[in-house]
């Protein structure tokens, strides 16, 4: 049988103050739209946003 597509995929977290990024994985069947979250940057020494630059 043919395997339907699979419902955890990577995608790449983005910070919106520096260059920095993070790779997580995201439920596409719980979450559909993109996500943003607020996670520690190393580059600045602080929490900033970070958002769903696109799927690997």
């Amino acid at each position: 049988m043919a395997k339907g597509k699979e419902a955890r995929g990577t995608i790449k977290l983005v910070s919106s103050e520096s260059t920095h990024c993070y790779f997580t994985q995201k439920n596409r069947n719980n979450s559909k739209e993109r996500i943003s979250l607020r996670k520690f940057d190393p580059i600045l020494r602080k929490h900033t946003m970070y958002k769903e630059a696109g799927k690997l």
